[in-house]
Parts: C-alpha cells; structure tokens; sequence
C-alpha cells in the first residue's frame, strides 16, 4: 500500500517537476537574452490573474485545449496515437459554422444540432484512419498527420468557394446557434468567455465515465492494452479500435465547434494550421491523460498563451519565450526517467544518513 502511494505520488511530483524545470530554464534564457527573469515571470502572472478580463481570456483559450488534450489522451488510453486531432478539430470548427449559419431553429435545438455537428465531422475524420488501422494495419500517426493537412485544405476550399462572406470568412453564424454569453462576458469585463467552457467541464466528467465507468470503455482500455487477449476473451478487436478513433475524433470536433460556435461565431480560411490540435498532444501528456490533469494543464497552457501578451508589453520579453518554456516543459515531461533517476538518488542519500 505505501510503495502505491508513493507511485501515485510520484506520478503526480513529475508534471509539477517538469513545470518547475521548464520555468526555470526559461527564466536562465531571459538571463542570457538580457531580460529580467523576475519582471517576466511577475508580467507572466499578471496577464493572467492581474485582470478579470484576462483571467476570463485564460479560460477561453483553454476551453478547445481541453477538448483535443481529451481527443489525444482517449485514444491513448485506449492504445492509440491521434496525431490528427488538429484535422479533426478544423472539420469539427467548419461544419458546426455551417449548420449555424444554413439552418434556422430555436436555439434549444439549433445549439446542439450545431455542436452535434462538429462532433459528427471529428468523428467521420477519426473513423478513416480506425477502419485504416483496423482493416489493413495502416499506422494510424501517418493516416492522421495525411488528414489534418486533408482536412484545413478541404474546408479552405468550401470557404473559398461556396460560404465567403467578408474577407476571408464566412458569414456570422445565427444567434440561435451562438455560445456566446452576455453574463459570463460581463463578470470577465467583456471577454469572449462563453458557455463552452461549461460544456468543457462537463467532457473531462465525460471521458472519465465513460472509459472507467462502463463495459464499452474496459473493453477499449482492455483492446489497447493488448489486443491479442482481448480478442480470446471475446472482444471485437476491430471495432473498437474503430469506436476508439471515432470517439476522439468527436472530442476534437466539439473542440472546433467552441471555437466557431463560441469564441469567433465565424469559420475562417485558414492560412495554416491552428495548432489547437497539435497543443492538445502537450495539454494530454502533461495531465497524464487524466479529466482533472488535462483540465489544469489546459489551464496551464491557456494561461501561458494570454500571459505572453502581457511579457511583452510590460517586460519587452519576445511572447516567443512562452512557446519555449511550453517546450521545455514537454521536454522534462518526456524525460521522466532522469527525473525519476534523481528522484532515487536523492531518495538513497537520506536513506543512507
């Protein structure tokens, strides 16, 4: 029981290390670049509690981070890398826009058809590469980074050539299909916080229930831990790898559907990726995988992201600093070997006196 406490613990020590190391040597490069590290880290936080506005602007950045971090961290739980929860999130973002602009309907059906949509779209752009995975053994990481790239010039097009409005934009989505709350933008002194994040909370329950609360989700976990003894118990190997993929791919398209339903109420074209998918791979290995850590890594990273605007204005600290700091943080997360080497060897020497 102590040896599993201890394990727990540690598990839960190496993404606060990971953090700690990653500021850290952030704050030696502003040393070396000839800033000061305090006065960054001081206009860091700032940006993020200093304001209401902001603090407000941190909880809608996080908001679609803590939709693709679940997308990445479901089919990993399950034996799967998503790389493609970038594409995913894009169709996701584009047909929820869609349906909030063609179709006219009361809002207590208009809204959620609208989300329904983004999730269908995810879930279509998940299920290609599960059958792929499934069926002919096609490594789903190369089918998935092929479709993110499918996915932003397919609806590109569709934008460009059937849907333009103004610019390089759609037409405003109907306000029967919009998250965007005039009570949550007045207590954050008008930011563009919306009801998603509501619904984001409401996922991370979500993912949780249902990988360890149910039948259906032992039986993914089971697949993806070996596939092999699954199938001899009886398990539809196949299938599940194909709900696996689907249903991440739908927790990215309800990501993109915050954005284009809640944030912008518009699609745009997209001059290259949006690189929410691609944050969600970091959001997911930070927290571990889990709801609770891919919610305050989403917060983290969301934090991090409005924060830099803020470096930069008050410190004169370049915002490309806080892309840095993410790396590193990633870096040490990936490295929890070393830290779990130095962990035992500082562990030894008190043993030892």
């Amino acid at each position: 029981m102590t040896n599993m406490f201890k394990g727990k613990l540690f598990g839960i020590m190496i993404p606060l290390i990971a953090i700690g190391f990653g500021f850290l040597a952030g704050g030696i490069i502003m040393l070396i670049s000839g800033n000061n590290p305090i006065t960054g880290y001081v206009a860091l936080i700032q940006g993020i509690f200093g304001d209401i506005y902001y603090f407000g602007e941190t909880l809608q950045r996080m908001t679609p981070l803590i939709f693709s971090g679940l997308a990445v961290a479901f089919a990993f739980r399950t034996g799967l890398l998503n790389i493609g929860v970038e594409g995913q999130l894009i169709v996701g973002w584009f047909v929820s826009v869609l349906v909030g602009i063609v179709i006219e309907a009361p809002m207590i059906i208009h809204l959620p058809l609208a989300i329904l949509g983004g999730a269908l779209a995810g879930a279509l752009w998940g299920f290609v590469p599960g059958v792929l995975k499934a069926r002919f053994q096609v490594h789903e990481v190369i089918v998935t980074i092929m479709m993110n790239y499918i996915a932003m010039h397919v609806v590109n097009h569709f934008i460009r050539n059937y849907m333009l409005e103004s610019g390089q934009r759609t037409a405003f989505i109907n306000d029967s299909a919009s998250l965007s709350s005039d009570y949550l933008s007045a207590i954050t002194d008008f930011s563009r916080l919306h009801w998603g994040f509501l619904i984001a909370i409401a996922a991370c329950f979500l993912m949780w229930f249902i990988l360890w609360k149910t039948k259906k989700g032992f039986e993914l976990r089971s697949v993806g831990y070996n596939k092999h003894a699954s199938s001899y118990a009886g398990m539809n190997v196949n299938l599940n790898i194909i709900l696996s993929m689907s249903v991440s791919g739908a927790f990215a398209g309800v990501g993109g559907a915050m954005v284009g339903l809640g944030t912008y109420n518009y699609a745009n074209i997209l001059p290259g990726f949006t690189n929410l998918g691609f944050d969600g791979i970091a959001v997911a290995l930070l927290g571990s995988s889990t709801s609770i850590g891919i919610f305050l890594s989403a917060f983290l990273f969301g934090g991090l992201k409005e924060g830099a605007n803020n470096m930069q204005g008050q410190a004169g600290v370049a915002p490309e600093l806080v892309e840095i700091i993410i790396a590193l943080i990633i870096f040490f997360v990936a490295s929890s070997y070393l830290i779990r080497w130095i962990y035992s060897r500082v562990q030894s020497k008190k043993e030892g006196k």
